[in-house]
């Protein structure tokens, strides 16, 4: 970080100064949550992303429909018959045992959404105080140049009155 004179400021506040050299301490926003997941999050994002694919509803689908065919028109034996009980508990096992890997990788996701929501505010407060210091620049150059150019149009118009003494005589 280079060092940046600290400007009295009108418009910004010490604290909002103080805060400006914080954001500007800062490394560039990257996500530490990716890099620190754990085992765990890892097996439950996975499993989320193979439950949510299109991939696993469609063979989920041709199965259940194979298991439903078979045993309407299983000639000899029916291992599950109409109501599919058997299926129905398959069917819940699978929801409640899915279920907890989904919340675990939305949670994750929501803490990785939170940090890179945190992050994109810093870079947000820290872009608008820069802007603001910047304007405070420009508008400090702005009355420098003013203040000096009227100076020179004084000291121009005192000579144009000397000259013109000098002429007049």
């Amino acid at each position: 970080m280079d060092s940046q004179p600290v400007i009295k400021s009108p418009q910004l506040t010490n604290a909002d100064l103080e805060r400006l050299a914080y954001l500007r301490s800062l490394q560039p926003a990257r996500s530490n949550v990716l890099r620190a997941s754990s085992r765990g999050d890892k097996i439950a994002d996975v499993v989320t992303n193979i439950v949510g694919s299109w991939r696993f509803i469609i063979i989920q689908s041709c199965l259940l429909t194979i298991w439903i065919i078979l045993n309407i028109m299983a000639l000899v034996h029916h291992w599950d018959p109409y109501p599919f009980i058997l299926l129905n508990l398959a069917l819940s096992f699978q929801a409640a045992y899915a279920t907890p890997f989904i919340l675990m990788s939305q949670n994750r996701q929501s803490t990785i959404d939170r940090e890179n929501a945190q992050q994109d505010l810093d870079c947000d407060i820290k872009a608008e105080m820069e802007i603001e210091l910047l304007h405070e620049k420009l508008d400090s150059l702005r009355t420098k140049e003013i203040a000096d150019l009227y100076l020179l149009i004084q000291s121009q118009s005192q000579t144009i009155a000397r000259i013109e003494k000098l002429l007049a005589k």
